[in-house]
């Protein structure tokens, strides 16, 4: 699997890009999963539901599953917080593509997704792991870089690029765990 982040301060287009780029990977041929940071409590899980209802009665995992879709519910006992590279561990392997939206820290190559207006600084100049820049506004660009630039607004010229740089991208879980 090929495995790129995209990072940026939040109001970025992160996510815009990441819902952008899935169908365009897809067209060609290609399936697609999403690696995504969460920074505050969320649950997918509804009152009264079942599942929900497993949970509160103390299950540590509870999967549901259809013909359609499969879902895991993980409730740890202790707050616990889980590197990108355990997420990742958790995907089926036979995906082409792992789209990480968040994580910026990481030690996963990452295209930065930036945007003047946001007033937020660039992460390029001091990130290394900074592979190529998403804009909306490259003639802004706070310092000059031979990094590629993206079109933030392109998803099609960022899947074409992603896919022309593929074997920059491939993971190799044995150099995480």
């Amino acid at each position: 699997m090929n495995v790129v982040a995209f990072a940026g301060y939040s109001g970025s287009g992160k996510t815009t890009l990441v819902e952008s780029l899935i169908p365009a990977l897809k067209l060609r041929g290609l399936r697609v999963s999403v690696v995504k940071h969460a920074h505050h409590n969320f649950d997918i899980d509804q009152p009264g539901k079942d599942t929900y209802r497993h949970r509160q009665a103390g299950a540590f995992e509870v999967v549901v599953a259809s013909d359609n879709r499969l879902a895991l519910i993980r409730e740890f006992e202790q707050p616990k917080v889980l590197s990108v590279h355990h997420l990742i561990a958790e995907l089926y392997e036979g995906v082409d593509w792992v789209l990480v939206e968040g994580f910026k820290s990481s030690d996963l190559l990452k295209v930065e997704v930036w945007r003047a207006e946001s007033g937020k600084p660039a992460r390029y100049p001091d990130d290394d792991f900074v592979v190529a820049i998403a804009t909306d506004s490259p003639d802004r660009l706070p310092e000059t870089t031979l990094r590629p630039v993206l079109d933030l607004n392109d998803a099609d010229a960022v899947a074409d690029w992603l896919i022309e740089n593929h074997e920059r991208f491939v993971y190799c879980a044995e150099l995480y765990a």
